[in-house]
Formats: structure tokens, C-alpha cells, sequence
């Protein structure tokens, strides 16, 4: 085990029965058992409102396989350099998925099959992996705001301060609550996440709960896309059912404000834009597509791990396990799913906590 794997364990424990010995209080059952021994409590702590998402078994994930083709690359009828060619793949962002594999031992050379029996060289492709990052099931409303680790960072002890020598390196994509938060000298807010350890707004996407806009019912399905946070919620009405980190459009291909309805959605779907430009891209099979705003969709993106920061053209790309869960529970909505997308104050803790 790596030593920062080992001490952000060690933390994530002593984070635990810290955030046991602060509700203990409150969740205990004390009672006077005799007058030598006094007062006896349970102090079995509740369960988590936050658990992870469980693996649908009929998940399309596991089986699928991506690859980003190297620009102007051909393309060839069978795993054989004398096949016929079958087209220029041309440049750009060029992701395709994989069906197959074959060696060619005459050759020396692995080739991989895409679009049902096109096939490319293997040092043609790159294979990626996916993000491994998920979001939380939220189980009931959370009593304080909660979120992640946008960079490998340590904390400090005190808003403004610079990490003590001491200190712990929280790995990116950490877990953490806020318990108080303060703002520094140059405007800065700083959250307590536990322990009296102090973070950075920069080195953090929070998450609070907002009640629905107006136009949406009691009972219905909606998402909030935070631009500010880089994250989204799930609720059903009033409740809080899920949350995640996304990354929305580039400031040269924003995401646009404003409260719209999935008119469209798809298993899997390609997606194509830029025709012509520098930035042409082309992504197959992107997974779990939800559209909300004309072309613009909620969706699954397995090409890059950068969620929490601004990265795409326009689209809110998710986690590949959050966007599946998002597609599944909204299926069972009595709406279309609404999709608010805004940008939050990041100041709002102190308005809502603090008067």
C-alpha cells in the first residue's frame, strides 16, 4: 500500500470516530444504570446517509472498451496490413469502442476491431480507462453540506493558513463533510472538514441542499447542475437521492443556465461536432445520453478523468456509474426529468448557516 493510500486510510478512520464522538451525543440512548456505575449510553453510531452506488447487473459498463484513434490513421477491412483499406480515419478527438481483438503472428502486431468489423493497428489506438470515481447514494437529507477532493492536497489547521508540516495529503476525490467554515483576509472561504482540519474552496466541490425551483411538483424528478461546484444532486421532490461531481462546458462552449426537461435519451449514442474545425470530434457509444437543452445532454464519459473542473463542449459528462444510475432512477419518474442548471454563490453557507 502506497504511503499516501496508508495515511489518507488512517485519516479517513480517525475522520469516522471523530464524526462518531460529535454525534454520539445526540444519537445515544443514556440511562442511569446504578449510582456507582451512572449514566450508561449506546453509542453504536447511525448508519451513513452516503453509501455507494451498487453494480446494476444488467450494466452495459463492464463489457465496454474505448480507444482514441491517432489522427489520419487507416483503417482496414481485416487485421492484415495488405487489407483492403477501408477509409482515412482523418483528425481530430477520435474515440471509437473496441469489439474485438486479433494477433496477426505473421505480422508481429496487435489489431483491435471497431464498428462491427473495421479494423485498426494496435499501436493506431490508445486504449483509456475509464474513471474509477462514483458518487453517493444519499439515503436522506444530509444534516451538513458534504463533497470531494479536487486535488491532492493538504489541510491546514486554521482558515488562511499554510499546511503544517504534519499534515496529511488528502488524495484527490477524498470524501469529506463540512462542520464550519470561515472566510479569510483575501475573500477566500475555508471549510472545516473534520478535526478542526482546514481546506480551501479551491481544493474542494461542496455540496448543500437547495429546495426546487417553483415550477417543479412535489413528487417529481429533478437534477440540479451546480457551475460554480462542478457537481449535481438528484431529488425526487423535496429529497435528496444522489449526488456527484460532472464537468460542464468550457467557457468557449458554455453550458447554458436556466431550467429545462430530458426531451431525449439514449442507451448509448455518438456524438459529433466541431465538423471542420481544429476541435472536431468524433465519440462513439457514449452511454446513458440524456438530453435536455437541444443537443446538450446529461451523459456518461468514459475519455477523461477531469470531473469536478470544466471539460466539455457543452454537455454535463458524469461518472459512467452515475450517469447509469441517473438514467435508470429517472425512468421511473412521473415527469420528464427536470434539469436545473445554475451557478451558486459560493459564499451561500454563511447566508443559510450564519444569518
Amino acid at each position: 500500500m502506497s504511503r499516501i493510500r496508508f495515511v489518507s486510510v488512517l485519516f479517513m478512520v480517525g475522520l469516522g470516530l471523530f464524526l462518531v464522538n460529535r454525534t454520539a451525543a445526540a444519537a445515544a440512548g443514556c440511562y442511569v444504570l446504578s449510582s456507582d456505575i451512572g449514566y450508561v449510553c449506546d453509542t453504536n453510531p447511525p448508519p451513513s446517509v452516503f453509501v455507494p452506488p451498487p453494480l446494476r447487473p444488467d450494466s452495459i459498463l463492464p463489457k465496454m472498451k474505448y480507444g482514441r484513434l491517432a489522427d489520419n490513421i487507416n483503417i482496414y477491412a481485416e487485421p492484415n496490413i495488405n487489407s483492403p483499406i477501408v477509409r482515412n480515419a482523418g483528425d481530430g478527438y477520435l474515440f471509437s469502442s473496441i469489439e474485438d481483438t486479433a494477433n496477426n503472428n505473421a505480422e508481429g502486431r496487435l489489431w483491435y476491431m471497431i464498428n462491427y468489423g473495421e479494423w485498426v493497428r494496435g499501436e493506431d489506438i490508445a486504449i483509456k480507462p475509464s474513471s474509477d470515481f462514483t458518487g453517493v447514494e444519499v439515503l436522506a437529507n444530509p444534516e451538513r453540506p458534504f463533497g470531494w477532493m479536487l486535488v491532492d492536497y493538504w489541510y491546514s489547521e486554521a482558515p488562511g493558513a499554510e499546511p503544517s508540516p504534519t499534515a496529511i495529503k488528502l488524495p484527490r476525490y477524498t470524501f469529506v463533510q463540512v462542520y464550519d467554515a470561515e472566510i479569510d483576509d483575501e475573500g477566500w472561504v475555508w471549510y472545516d472538514i473534520g478535526f478542526g482540519r482546514w481546506m480551501k474552496q479551491t481544493y474542494l466541490s461542496i455540496i448543500e441542499f437547495n429546495p426546487r425551483p417553483e415550477e417543479i411538483g412535489d413528487d417529481d424528478y429533478w437534477v440540479e447542475v451546480d457551475l460554480y461546484e462542478q457537481n449535481f444532486v438528484a431529488y425526487e421532490g423535496d429529497r435528496m437521492v444522489y449526488a456527484g461531481l460532472v464537468s460542464s462546458g468550457l467557457n468557449r462552449w458554455p453550458t447554458y443556465e436556466g431550467l429545462f426537461q430530458v426531451w431525449d435519451r439514449h442507451l448509448m449514442n455518438d456524438m459529433v461536432g466541431a465538423e471542420g474545425k481544429v476541435d472536431y470530434y468524433l465519440v462513439e457509444d457514449v452511454p446513458h445520453t440524456m438530453y435536455f437543452d437541444f443537443d446538450i445532454a446529461l451523459h456518461g464519459a468514459y475519455w477523461h478523468d477531469r470531473f469536478g473542473y470544466k471539460h466539455s463542449h457543452g454537455c454535463v459528462n458524469m461518472p459512467l456509474r452515475d450517469a447509469e444510475w441517473v438514467y435508470f432512477w429517472s425512468e421511473n419518474a412521473p415527469n420528464d426529468l427536470w434539469v436545473w442548471v445554475h451557478t451558486s454563490d459560493p459564499q451561500n453557507y454563511f447566508k443559510t448557516n450564519q444569518g
